[in-house]
């Protein structure tokens, strides 16, 4: 699922390109996608101008005049680029938004669980899921960062995969900025400690932006504005190094469920306290 770093990637490669342009028209190959009614998409989106393009957690939204905002959730497949002149529309290009220049804005998704949504200004401040989303934590200060996670019982990793907790991290960041910290991931928020969520703040900031610097990570899906591969997967420390050795220290890379999700952990590096294991047994 393209995280807080990929969706970034694409709002800013995706601005200059369509800014102060007008959709004149839209095409509708896949109604599914589209959490709106249908007749009303296609009227309220037509002739609007785009007037900016940003994320919200793992959201793509386009601002167009005067105050309507168009929603992508991007799950687990989804892709939203302009196609370069000659490459054709795929089976899995759902949404088409033509432009007043000629050039088009391509909404694809091969497993269909991404969907488009359009909100007005009240309308979007009101949508549950978007009101509860958290913080960005590129936006936090260490000391919030800190507020945040301190006393809390759940485990430090399913708190930073929790939405409403920190926005836009996913099972790549979080192992990899545990990693960076030293931090098990089945550690309770209220079991680690002042210092190391201070070091879990600073691993974050600085793989968000690492990653956000090197266009994303791509495996099989992800692709950015303009239809290119994200390169931060080639700089991973530990995700996806099961049976490796730990960068660090030479330990091999074990991995475990944690919140649902497959953990990579460095066993030496992360080491889970005997009062941690007996608490979640």
């Amino acid at each position: 699922m393209p995280e807080l770093p990929e969706v970034e990637t694409i709002a800013r490669g995706i601005e200059p390109l369509v800014l102060n342009k007008t959709i004149v028209q839209v095409t509708i190959r896949y109604a599914g996608i589209l959490h709106t009614d249908l007749e009303q998409f296609e009227k309220q989106v037509s002739g609007r101008t785009i007037v900016r393009v940003w994320r919200r957690a793992k959201l793509l939204i386009f601002d167009l005049e005067p105050d309507l905002h168009l929603v992508f959730h991007l799950k687990m497949t989804g892709k939203v680029w302009l196609p370069q002149d000659g490459q054709r529309i795929d089976k899995h290009t759902h949404l088409i938004f033509s432009l007043n220049d000629g050039s088009r804005i391509f909404f694809e998704d091969m497993r269909k669980f991404g969907y488009c949504a359009l909100f007005d200004k009240s309308g979007l401040l009101a949508w549950r899921f978007y009101s509860q989303l958290g913080p960005e934590p590129l936006h936090l200060s260490e000391n919030e960062f800190i507020k945040i996670f301190s006393g809390r019982k759940s485990r430090i990793k399913a708190l930073l995969l929790d939405q409403r907790v920190i926005a836009g991290i996913g099972n790549i960041y979080a192992d990899e900025s545990l990693f960076m910290a030293g931090i098990h991931p089945e550690t309770p928020g209220c079991a680690v400690g002042k210092e190391d969520l201070k070091k879990l703040y600073h691993g974050l900031v600085q793989v968000l932006n690492q990653a956000i610097e090197a266009g994303g990570s791509s495996f099989r899906d992800y692709r950015n504005a303009l239809g290119y591969s994200g390169m931060f997967q080639e700089k991973f420390l530990i995700y996806g190094k099961k049976g490796q050795c730990c960068p660090h220290c030479q330990t091999m890379v074990e991995t475990r469920k944690v919140a649902g999700r497959t953990s990579c952990i460095c066993p030496s590096c992360q080491k889970l306290s005997t009062d941690t294991v007996s608490q979640n047994e």
